[in-house]
């Protein structure tokens, strides 16, 4: 099975070559690293029964470094447990170091259809949008397993666009919906870029999702836009969708620099 981790312990992941970053061919893209650490969250939940049915809220990614091409350990434990909420806390070891900080608000389920509203007008659907790409902007392994389809052709800072990918998350272990969704959000980053990544630098240093409703099927939308500061920041703004419409939003912060 092509996957994007291959399980060589417990709590232990080897990236494959489909994991590969952008920025150096020596690094992991954090995208499919943010999805491992939700499934191993949810791994951990399923191990430790936790009480109620509860689904994912809101989910905050520290990136504390370089994430280098190497085994991942992904410890987890809950540090708030509970009937109606529950929080979980996420790191993530790489070469002996921590790379990763991860905090999950797990929020109680209810009936609330009869009071449901506010949502942004969905995206237009997959199947009218144009094939598209970010291999000619990016390298590395993660950005050439997306299948893509942009709703317009993308201007700088602006983008409205499909992804999802044929590629497993972890070798023999099944994912949630949720954990797969995740694993390809990260990528909002890259797909409006304002400046070509070969004069400028713009990582990300951290990501949050909040969700409003859970996600379903393989498509994941981003209606992204990009803003540069006068002062080096950055911040990377999305509205995620599914076929269904939007589920949520995602804030990236930016440390924005020339190269060379």
């Amino acid at each position: 099975m092509d996957a994007y981790f291959e399980p060589i312990a417990p709590g232990q992941y080897q990236p494959t070559a489909f994991a590969g970053g952008a920025w150096q061919d020596n690094e992991i893209h954090f995208s499919p690293l943010g999805g491992l650490i939700v499934h191993a969250m949810d791994r951990h939940r399923a191990a430790t029964a936790s009480s109620g049915t509860k689904e994912l809220g809101r989910i905050s990614f520290d990136i504390l470094g370089f994430l280098a091409a190497d085994a991942c350990t992904v410890t987890v434990e809950t540090i708030r447990p509970g009937r109606t909420i529950e929080l979980l806390e996420a790191t993530v070891t790489i070469a002996g170091r921590a790379a990763v900080l991860a905090r999950a608000w797990y929020i109680a389920t209810a009936e609330t259809s009869t009071v449901a509203g506010g949502d942004t007008v969905p995206m237009v659907s997959p199947d009218r949008c144009i094939p598209w790409t970010m291999t000619d902007t990016w390298p590395g392994g993660f950005v050439a397993s997306l299948e893509m389809q942009a709703v317009a052709p993308p201007v700088a800072g602006r983008v409205s666009a499909w992804l999802r990918t044929d590629i497993a998350l972890v070798a023999g272990e099944p994912s949630s919906a949720h954990a797969s969704f995740i694993a390809l959000v990260d990528t909002a980053n890259g797909v409006a870029v304002r400046e070509h990544p070969t004069e400028w630098m713009f990582p990300n240093l951290d990501l949050t999702i909040h969700l409003h409703r859970q996600p379903t099927g393989a498509w994941v939308g981003l209606d992204t836009s990009v803003t540069f500061g006068p002062a080096g920041h950055g911040l990377t703004s999305s509205v995620l969708h599914d076929e269904l419409g939007p589920i949520g939003r995602a804030e990236q912060i930016l440390t924005v620099r020339p190269l060379g």
